[in-house]
């Protein structure tokens, strides 16, 4: 892997690195998995402050205020292979391979853990972010040093530019913009897009507008006449909170869909849905499916917001059946 030119503080941390070759190559190894795998929840720098754990609770561990003595790497590889019950960290095991994990948790100890370092460098060529600095504008939003809560009118024109962009581009990854809650209602769907299809080796060509759309065509709603009242509170519901891991087209083929493993029910796919039921669906909404990211949401949607979400799925994507009756 061809290495981005290291900061002045990475420089300053060079004497802390492995001293052997096969460790490093093994750190690098385990750089790309997280950068990969990892870091839409545990954050570029480790510490996890992301868009995403905003949403979680308990949230992400923050890697650069773990012990090194208790968060040693074979701890992290015990935690990729099981999980962590009562948490959003699921098992990893069957998703990557041991060497993969044995490689993550050597690049975590040893750049967050134990360094402190302030990033994994994750905006480079190599992983399809040619010419960073045209961001720059959004960089004090990104870093925290203006708060996303300061009013427009108190923002300069390029501070306002910044603030645009960072919420265009920025914020799906990067924390909410402030270290304290700065009163943002945020809209829960993927503003930016991942680079070079998720490919971890011969990647494409960099190109952070054209390789996101592939992706960007799954987060348009479809356009459904004439629905009756249910169905249209179903579209409100699923649109809000469905959409963010199932698209907005239902196929799961958006960016956070492909990401999950395993992918959310894709709700076109006749293969699948032709065994569902409205019953069935119904099921899987109130009470969740086990060993996937599918929570159950009966103590956030009512019986009827159910329903009604039920009713959009049959309207929008695929006609559904009751239970016990023939296809």
């Amino acid at each position: 892997m061809k290495l981005p030119v290291l900061s002045l503080v990475a420089l300053a941390a060079l004497a802390f690195l492995p001293t052997t070759a096969g460790a490093s190559e093994q750190i690098e190894a385990g750089r790309a998995v997280y950068n990969f795998r990892c870091y839409f929840c545990h954050g570029y720098s480790g510490d996890g402050k992301t868009l995403a754990a905003s949403y979680l609770a308990p949230r992400p561990t923050d890697f650069t205020r773990a012990d090194p003595a208790y968060l040693t790497p074979a701890r992290i590889v015990e935690v990729l292979r099981q999980g962590k019950p009562g948490t959003a960290m699921k098992p990893f095991t069957g998703i990557v391979s041991e060497t993969e994990m044995q490689a993550v948790a050597a690049f975590v100890a040893d750049e967050f853990v134990k360094r402190k370092a302030p990033n994994t460098q994750y905006h480079t060529l190599e992983n399809g972010w040619p010419d960073h600095q045209r961001y720059q504008a959004a960089f004090p939003f990104a870093k925290g040093e203006i708060p996303l809560s300061r009013p427009w009118e108190n923002l300069t024109p390029q501070q306002s530019e910044g603030k645009r962009l960072y919420l265009a581009s920025c914020v799906s990854c990067h924390d909410r913009g402030a270290p304290t809650d700065d009163d943002i209602t945020w809209d829960s769907r993927p503003l930016s897009f991942p680079r070079n299809n998720f490919s971890l080796a011969n990647a494409p060509k960099p190109d952070a507008i054209a390789s996101a759309s592939p992706y960007a065509k799954h987060d348009i709603p479809p356009k459904v006449k004439g629905m009756n009242p249910l169905e249209r509170r179903g579209e409100r519901l699923f649109q809000q909170n469905c959409a963010f891991c199932h698209g907005a087209d239902g196929t799961g083929q958006n960016w956070i869909g492909k990401f999950m493993e395993p992918h959310p029910r894709n709700l076109r796919d006749i293969n699948f849905m032709s065994s569902a039921t409205r019953q069935t669906i119904r099921h899987a909404i109130r009470e969740g499916l086990p060993n996937t990211s599918m929570p159950a949401w009966k103590d956030v949607f009512s019986e009827r917001d159910i329903q009604s979400v039920v009713a959009y799925i049959n309207r929008a994507f695929y006609p559904l059946r009751d239970e016990g009756k023939a296809p």
